[in-house]
């Protein structure tokens, strides 16, 4: 059958969303039309795509759905959060408003997002995961979540995602072919997200991510996250704000008894139709 469909493109950072209320309109995507859509030559083109949902919970304000590029459906996506969060507040789908907090779902957890009255959303990401078995990594759990994976030595943490997190001197080096490597190992039975990260000082990184699915893009909320939780953990960084510096622009992360926190920004870009 075909369907006729409504959404919103948005960016945070750079790294893009295809939108979609599967409220107000009946959605059933598979795989290979979630591709196709994807691509950016013969569809929308995306890193990620976007579906706001009712929440299983009733004290829950929405169910917020992830699916890559290659269509794999994913656990946490901090860039797309912040869209999320815009996009309820201006489509009007929550009565909620600036700097009233909107509860929602996800396929791994529940969080908290804000957004302030210039457009910025801070979002409340939960506490970072170490243990192996829930990032899920195939090792032991190491004091200090630093190991070895493919003769690399990196740190191991999900944000709702598995992160590697690797520290650079070069941060403009090749990365495509450390990172396939490392997503390839028997270690991440799930895939993962590899972060390169160049270190300035205590308050300012600077940051490059190739994800799962999807490959580099511009700018990763949860990578940003899952990379300055592993550099507080291993006493790199201060806990208090901490700018992180993508090819799209710079998020801001701090760290409190909560868990990690992070604000950014988040655009509109143009609406449209596909039919598929």
């Amino acid at each position: 059958m075909r369907m006729l469909i409504n959404f919103t493109k948005m960016q945070g950072l750079g790294n893009d969303f295809m939108v979609i209320d599967a409220i107000n309109q009946s959605i059933s995507l598979s795989v290979m039309q979630i591709q196709k859509l994807s691509n950016r030559h013969f569809g929308v083109g995306f890193d990620q795509l976007l579906l706001v949902e009712k929440p299983e919970a009733y004290n829950n304000d929405f169910k917020y759905r992830i699916f890559n590029a290659d269509g794999s459906e994913v656990g946490q996506c901090g860039n797309g959060a912040r869209c999320f969060a815009r996009f309820v507040v201006e489509k009007k789908l929550t009565n909620k408003r600036f700097d009233e907090e909107i509860v929602v779902e996800t396929k791994e957890s529940v969080m908290t997002l804000l957004v302030r009255n210039n457009n910025e959303v801070v979002v409340a990401m939960g506490k970072p995961i170490w243990h192996s078995k829930d990032i899920p990594f195939g090792q032991l759990d190491s004091v200090n979540a630093t190991y070895i994976v493919e003769g690399e030595t990196l740190g191991v943490v999900s944000m709702g995602n598995p992160h590697a997190v690797l520290i650079v001197d070069d941060i403009s080096q090749d990365i495509e072919t450390i990172a396939k490597k490392i997503q390839n190992s028997v270690d991440f039975p799930a895939g993962v997200n590899v972060n390169f990260v160049s270190i300035m000082d205590r308050h300012n990184i600077t940051l490059r991510v190739y994800e799962r699915g999807v490959g580099e893009t511009l700018a990763c909320g949860s990578g940003a996250c899952a990379t300055v939780a592993y550099l507080q953990k291993i006493n790199n960084i201060d806990a208090n704000e901490v700018t992180v510096e993508l090819k799209g622009g710079e998020l801001f992360i701090d760290i409190d008894n909560n868990g990690v926190n992070m604000r950014g920004s988040a655009e509109f870009v143009f609406e449209g139709q596909v039919d598929i």
